[in-house]
């Protein structure tokens, strides 16, 4: 096992200008299981590519076990990566795919049986052993290409969205796998996954990039709640986060016919900073319906029932064609609003995320 570190990292193709990666800044400590995410161009497969070898450096460095590895061939690396489409020989069994990397180091057949078995109980594949590929469901060949994998016994493991050609309820059974088998191994884990879903649900700490520059690198948790910029907030969070940017008030910023408080230190910062609008986020939970009729309106257009939960989709007083959907989670309620309806609505107390409606950055 070992730490991981991207140091003033950046990776350029040819006739681009524009890095792939930008000046990465990213420590991973021994044992640690960071996700990368962001959206289709934001760089998370070329920099899981740039610590494999698979993609050049073209400054700064990657770093496993506090050795710059920049310009070492793959194989000297001491890793192994788990692919998207598995990358299994056809005409080899399980227990021959599994075991091939060993065989090509010359690991003796007994030792190299022994290892197989045990990454194959592991993983639940001790009656697929003989089997080829072919044979077996897409669950079961990812965890091949995880057993392939763990018979290494690599410093780091890398993962190359490894669960995107599954169905969705194998999705979900799979990752809770592979989260639970990289807190038994211990091995220091890289992750790259557009899902955010994914990414939060089994990541101990989730870096999220666009543009192949990283945003903010941090818990699951602390992400959801403070997020460093527009971009993460929208990003983090399923349904996304509600942004607007919206008109100031005296007392707070204005939503639909209504206004959202904001305490003073906030608005002087405001005023002092020359605004007069704000970009504000509120998430799907921060809402509540108002006792009388003098909540913001939200004219439902859509409503997802999800068993203990309900999603309504809307549009507030004042929204145009081009505004997104407003969303509000109702939780626990089994007779969520019709479309057509009007609903007033109340925003809690010290749930709304202030960004900076030039630069995106969180703001107070």
């Amino acid at each position: 096992m070992a730490a991981v570190s991207y140091v003033n990292a950046t990776c350029m193709y040819p006739h681009n200008p524009v890095p792939a990666i930008d000046n990465l800044d990213l420590d991973i400590v021994d044992g640690e299981f960071v996700v990368l995410v962001g959206p289709s161009g934001s760089g998370k497969s070329t920099a899981l590519r740039m610590l494999a070898g698979l993609e050049e450096v073209s400054s700064g460095e990657v770093r496993i076990g506090g050795k710059d590895v920049s310009h070492k061939p793959p194989k000297d690396r001491d890793i192994a990566m788990v692919f998207q489409n598995y990358a299994l020989y056809p005409h080899m069994s399980v227990a021959e795919n599994m075991g091939f990397a060993l065989k090509l180091k010359g690991v003796p057949k007994a030792e190299r049986h022994q290892k197989v078995l045990e990454a194959a109980r592991l993983l639940d594949l001790e009656k697929y052993l003989d089997r080829k590929p072919k044979a077996l469901s897409g669950g079961q060949r990812q965890r091949v290409a995880m057993g392939r994998a763990i018979v290494r016994e690599p410093s780091v493991f890398l993962m190359d969205e490894p669960l995107s050609n599954l169905d969705a309820k194998l999705r979900v059974e799979t990752r809770a796998n592979i989260a639970a088998l990289q807190a038994r191994l211990g091995t220091t884990t890289i992750y790259v996954t557009h899902d955010q879903v994914e990414a939060m649900t089994m990541g101990h700490r989730v870096a999220v990039l666009k543009d192949g520059v990283l945003q903010q690198v941090d818990t699951p948790r602390i992400l959801y709640d403070t997020p460093d910029n527009a971009f993460v907030a929208e990003f983090i969070g399923s349904p996304a986060m509600n942004i607007r940017t919206t008109e100031l008030t005296p007392d707070g910023a204005r939503l639909g016919n209504g206004v959202v408080p904001l305490s003073r230190t906030i608005l002087d910062a405001a005023h002092a900073a020359g605004l007069d609008k704000i970009t504000l986020g509120l998430r799907p939970e921060s809402f509540s319906i108002s006792a009388d009729s003098s909540g913001v309106k939200l004219e439902v257009q859509l409503v997802e029932e999800l068993g203990a939960d309900a999603y309504v989709y809307g549009k507030l007083s004042g929204d145009s064609l081009e505004d997104k959907h407003f969303v509000v989670r109702f939780a626990d309620d089994r007779d969520p609003p019709a479309i057509g309806e009007v609903l007033s609505l109340d925003v809690r107390a010290d749930s709304a995320h202030l960004f900076h409606p030039e630069t995106g950055l969180r703001f107070g």
